[in-house]
């Protein structure tokens, strides 16, 4: 027996407060286990900048002060500070970028693996589109690195080396600090907030439409074929072409805005430069300050505002990262569609034996019941199928087994033991099957094999397809375990890729086979082979066989006959036909 032990719910629900917090902000709260390698990025990212804006003003300094022929050794220190200056900001920018990179890489790489770890939790693939999915894992996911590196660090560098630029200048001439304080604060923060606010319906559209051409893009690729054969493939491209323009309209809109930023800054900074210089010279004609100081305060006041260029770009990119965000938590904040386990340690080697009692699913507070009250059991070894209408929730039956879903009520059982209570790759471990639509890789047969045990060897392989009856057609492949199935299994028969996905899971070696209607997209003669093949397979494992198909049902152990989430119905092949009901009318019919 295992002990119980709590489990880390990582899959956890998101708290209400923290789902309905600006995307900005979370996204930023993503760094926090970093926040000192980000500080130190600010520092030496000040270092640098202050650096430049110290250059310069001291560039301004041997200028002037050259004409009035002063000592060599002001001159020669004054070399020298330059010379440590221009060393000092190429290093301190190298280790700035290196250090907030680093920083900012590290943490998209946590964001990616929690991305991963979200999907694995939930159902997304009901919920998204698939070119939509892979744009929020993409594109959306990587915004928060734009974030961290551009949208972070150099506005709080601004701040620090712009507040110093102006205290420096104050002591100066004070008027001509006053000046570039608010030249900054025009530059640095006003310009700005209007590219953010005019930023934000742009940046919103932009994401959307970048979903949109992903569809797309991934229907028009995945569906060429049936396109094609239908006539739409024009009316699927011009869709694609549609999406492409949208978005290439936004996007000279966000170049328009950044154009915009750009030209404002540049108003703002050539108006101040100005203005220091129409004060600094009044001032020199007053006799209040030299023109020596005339000549820093100017260049100084020139120098300040490459502090605050970047920030109109970025905050005009804060509309779109902020609506990838959205996109991206959207995900993350996705229920998850079992419950964190409560205890581990699920043994493979017990009994076998499947229960359920009383099992109740729906699949939203308002819906109807998918299973309302659904009794059944599989004794060890025993082959049990599960038969009715589209739509009676034999699928949801499954997906509960398999532990892609919790039930509402009830409790299922293997070997004595509630799955609901062990991590779900556990539970796989013991109950494997064979979906409705297996997934098949773009690679080799072998590495599709071992997707279900990594260090199988090749012997085990073979043994595997013996049992799912592929091994003849595979052996017969001139490059055997090693050809190329292609993309989704192009390269295999209908037949051939329920055959690999249940060779597949006969090699994870689990107790229980769940067989989710496989045989619902094959021809008659290739289905009655089929069915023949997994039922001979799963000879010795606890099977469930849900289906709509009566082909093969006269070799299995039970029948439950389900409609609208109930059991009608239960028994052999031989006193199902006997009896008055809905699988003797069909079976008649």
């Amino acid at each position: 027996m295992s002990e119980r032990t709590t489990v880390p719910a990582d899959a956890g629900p998101v708290p209400e407060r923290e789902r309905r917090r600006d995307p900005l902000v979370r996204m930023t709260a993503l760094a926090r286990p970093r926040v000192g390698r980000f500080a130190l990025g600010v520092l030496l990212g000040s270092v640098a900048t202050g650096s430049g804006l110290a250059l310069l003003g001291l560039a301004a300094w041997m200028l002037a002060t050259a004409a009035d022929h002063p000592p060599i050794t002001a001159l020669g220190a004054a070399v020298v500070a330059t010379r440590a200056l221009g060393v000092g900001r190429g290093v301190s920018r190298y280790l700035e970028r290196l250090v907030t990179h680093d920083a900012a890489f590290r943490t998209l790489a946590e964001v990616r693996v929690r991305v991963y770890e979200r999907l694995a939790a939930t159902e997304p693939f009901g919920r998204f589109r698939s070119g939509d999915l892979v744009s929020r894992l993409v594109n959306d996911t990587e915004a928060t690195l734009d974030l961290l590196v551009r949208g972070l660090t150099p506005p709080l560098v601004s701040v620090v080396t712009g507040g110093t630029a102006v205290l420096v200048l104050a002591v100066v001439y004070l008027p001509g600090g006053l000046l570039l304080a608010g030249g900054l604060l025009l530059a640095g923060l006003a310009v700005p907030l209007a590219a953010a606010a005019l930023g934000r319906g742009p940046g919103r559209r932009q994401a959307r439409v970048r979903g949109e051409l992903s569809t797309a893009l991934v229907d028009t690729l995945h569906g060429a074929p049936d396109l094609v054969a239908y006539g739409a493939m024009e009316r699927q491209v011009e869709r694609v072409n549609a999406a492409d323009a949208e978005l290439t309209r936004v996007a000279r809109a966000d170049s328009a805005l950044l154009g915009l930023g750009a030209g404002a800054s540049a108003l703002v900074t050539g108006l101040t430069v100005w203005g220091a210089l129409f004060l600094g010279v009044v001032a020199v004609a007053g006799g209040s300050l030299d023109a020596v100081s005339l000549a820093v305060v100017v260049l100084t006041t020139l120098a300040a505002f490459e502090i605050v260029a970047p920030l109109p770009a970025v905050a005009a990119r804060l509309g779109a990262i902020r609506a990838s965000g959205a996109r991206l938590f959207g995900v993350l904040d996705t229920p998850a569609a079992v419950a964190p386990p409560t205890r581990t340690g699920l043994d493979a080697g017990e009994d076998a034996t499947v229960r359920i009692r009383g099992l109740r699913v729906r699949y939203g507070p308002g819906e109807p019941w998918a299973l309302d009250g659904v009794d059944l059991e599989i004794p060890a070894g025993w082959t049990v199928a599960v038969i009715g209408p589209s739509g009676a929730g034999k699928s949801t039956l499954a997906s509960v087994l398999l532990r892609f879903r919790d039930p509402d009520g009830g409790r299922v059982e293997v070997g004595g033991r509630d799955v609901t209570e062990y991590p779900p790759d556990e539970v796989r471990a013991v109950v494997s099957g064979v979906p409705q639509d297996p997934h098949v890789f773009a690679s080799t047969l072998r590495e599709n094999l071992r997707l279900a045990r990594p260090g199988a060897r090749d012997g085990e392989l073979w043994e595997a397809l013996r049992r799912a009856r592929l091994a003849d057609d595979v052996a017969a492949m001139p490059r055997g375990l090693d050809t190329q199935v292609g993309t989704h299994g192009l390269g295999l028969s209908g037949g051939m890729v329920q055959r690999l996905a249940l060779a597949r899971a006969v090699l994870a070696a689990p107790r229980v086979l769940v067989l989710d209607e496989p045989t619902a997209h094959l021809d008659p003669d290739t289905r009655d082979a089929v069915v023949a093949d997994l039922l001979a397979a799963a000879e010795g494992y606890s099977t469930l066989l849900v289906t709509h198909d009566l082909t093969g049902l006269d070799r299995v152990d039970r029948i439950y006959v389900m409609r609208e989430g109930r059991v009608l119905q239960q028994g052999t092949h031989e006193e199902l036909s006997r009896q008055e009901g809905w699988y003797r009318d069909v079976t008649r019919a």
